[in-house]
Order: structure tokens, then C-alpha cells, then sequence
């Protein structure tokens, strides 16, 4: 193997190494941002449930949140997760969430 061939080795290997670790990077910074979405999402979760006993029922939670029924049912089902000591991620029914 010539010294150029070895040189080209040695610069394709660091590339790809670097490559590797700015894939990393960015994982790693997805993974924090998801946890801060699951965070987010529990403490409104509880704040829908607060405002459901306030407001007496879903609909009227609904209404005064200016949040669809659904969205409102959403995070009452993820608040008994919670509270139940489970956890599915909090990516169920998020349509709803999303809706109109």
C-alpha cells in the first residue's frame, strides 16, 4: 500500500467518524427535546384535569379552554396513566391533540 492510499484511509475513516458523531449529537438532542415534550405534555395533562374539576365536566372544560372534547379526553387518559404509575410515551391518540 502506497503512503497516498493510507492517507486516503486515514481521511476517509475520520470522516466518517465525524460523520458518526454529529449523527449522535443530533439523536442526543432529540432524545432531550422528546423528554421535554413528555414533561410538557404531563403537566398539561394535569392542568386539563384541574380545569375538568373546575369547569365540572369535559364539555365545559372544553368550552372554556377552547380545546376540542377529544384533546380535553386525551390528556384526562394520559393524567390516570400517570397517576396509575405507567407511562406509554404520550404518543397515543395525539390526532386528537392536533385536531380542529
Amino acid at each position: 500500500m502506497t503512503a497516498q492510499s493510507i492517507d486516503r484511509t486515514a481521511s476517509r475513516k475520520q470522516r466518517l467518524q465525524e460523520k458518526q458523531r454529529r449523527q449522535l449529537a443530533v439523536v442526543d438532542t432529540v432524545d432531550k427535546a422528546e423528554i421535554k415534550v413528555r414533561k410538557a405534555e404531563t403537566e398539561l395533562a394535569v392542568a386539563v384535569t384541574e380545569a375538568v374539576q373546575v369547569f365540572g365536566d369535559e364539555q365545559a372544560a372544553s368550552e372554556g379552554l377552547d380545546m376540542p372534547v377529544e384533546s380535553v379526553r386525551h390528556f384526562l387518559g394520559m393524567a390516570r396513566t400517570e397517576a396509575a404509575g405507567g407511562d406509554k410515551g404520550g404518543t397515543e391518540d395525539v390526532q386528537a391533540v392536533d385536531g380542529p
